[in-house]
């Protein structure tokens, strides 16, 4: 996806840009490609975008530690606003910010990234947390109980080795 001169958008009918969505991003590995719909409209003072887009990725259980994939269905809208960056020499090294000037903004004479902004929605549509399966058991631990059991992981055998040598009486 192109990336888009925002005062392009002003000469466009209706001050709208369609763009369609079928393509895999660089930065985000699916099984699909993106497909979908993307529509960037200048409102003069902001740019309203709109996305219904859907891909399969694959996500690793937080549970089992599995790998299954996963179909995320993208319907997403934001208001980023337009307004020159003030310049960094002026500002304070610290200031407090209000829950209200928390918002995405870009400069009016810059440039949409599409593929940027469908990447972070479909990042924040992401199952948190990521389970397999409601009934996921979680990791098969082998001879569970037991005290005298080999590790399940061969990279706690240094640490079972010290354990066994601290519990041997002194000779």
């Amino acid at each position: 996806m192109e990336k888009v001169y925002i005062p392009h958008l002003l000469q466009r009918p209706e001050k709208t840009l369609t763009v369609e969505l079928d393509q895999h991003l660089a930065e985000l590995e699916t099984l699909t490609p993106v497909r979908g719909e993307m529509t960037i409209t200048h409102q003069g003072t902001y740019l309203e975008v709109k996305a219904r887009a859907d891909t399969i990725v694959t996500l690793t259980c937080d549970r089992c530690l599995q790998a299954y994939n996963h179909r995320v269905a993208l319907s997403a809208q934001e208001l980023i606003w337009l307004e020159n960056e003030p310049d960094p020499a002026t500002l304070p090294l610290e200031r407090e910010v209000a829950v209200e000037d928390l918002f995405e903004t870009l400069p009016p004479n810059g440039h949409f990234y599409p593929e940027t902004w469908v990447y972070e929605q479909i990042c924040l549509s992401l199952p948190m947390p990521q389970i397999c399966d409601e009934d996921c058991p979680g990791i098969e631990l082998r001879g569970q109980g037991t005290a005298a059991a080999q590790p399940v992981d061969h990279r706690w055998a240094a640490l079972t080795q010290l354990q066994q040598q601290l519990n041997q009486p002194d000779c």
